[in-house]
This record gives C-alpha cells, structure tokens and sequence, in this order.
C-alpha cells in the first residue's frame, strides 16, 4: 500500500533522557510519524469515518510521549507506535522518528533521532 498520513514537527517538552538533570530540566522533543493506511474510502466519500482524526493521532502520541518518563528516545518512540496501532485500527503500520536535538553530547550537532517502524500483525 502506497496511501500516507504525515505528520511532521510535533514538538513537545518532555523529561526523558540518562542524565539526572535531564529528568530535572526536560527539553523539547520533536516527533514525525507517517501511518501507512488505506485512504481509498476517505478520498471518494470525503468522510472524516473513513480515515484517522489527525488531532487524535497527535493526542495519542503526546499522551503516550509525555505520559511517563523514559531513558531511551528508543522506548519512547515504541510507545508512541504502540499507542497509535492500538487506538487505530485503521492504521496497518506507523514510522515514528524522535529528534533529541539537545542530547547531551560533548559536540557539535544538528540533531539525534531514532525511527521506529512498525506494522500491525496480520
């Protein structure tokens, strides 16, 4: 299936990382996922029922990004994934990227992301 939804630039403030202050502190985060999912039906009946609700997918991730606090961006932008599949059916397979752009590194950098990708079994 070739059918996307993006969504790019979620910035949000969040408190996960290794460093003790970074659980302190927090920083911003920012969060892109593209939903691999079938938009035949949403494309001929023009119906918000036959698609996914961009502000719900976004209140998913958030809540499932900010909902706890986490070491890893790995752990995070699995919970992310998790979160969006079980909240939409429609959603077969999800790519999450997380960009730390402040991680705590000893040099200069544009930023640090991790891409998850995942799809829904069977």
């Amino acid at each position: 299936m070739s059918d996307r939804i993006s969504i790019r630039g979620l910035s949000l403030h969040a408190y996960h990382g290794v460093m003790p202050h970074e659980g302190k502190v927090g920083q911003s985060f920012t969060i892109d996922m593209v939903l691999d999912i079938d938009l035949k039906r949403a494309a001929a009946s023009d119906k918000v029922a036959d698609t996914v609700s961009y502000d719900q997918v976004v209140k998913a991730a958030s809540d499932a990004f900010c909902g706890a606090r986490f070491k890893l961006i790995e752990t995070a932008a699995g919970k992310v994934a998790d979160a969006v599949l079980a909240r939409f059916p429609k959603v077969r397979g999800i790519e999450v990227t997380i960009h730390k752009p402040h991680a705590p590194i000893a040099a200069t950098f544009d930023d640090v992301a991790v891409t998850l990708v995942r799809k829904r079994n069977g």
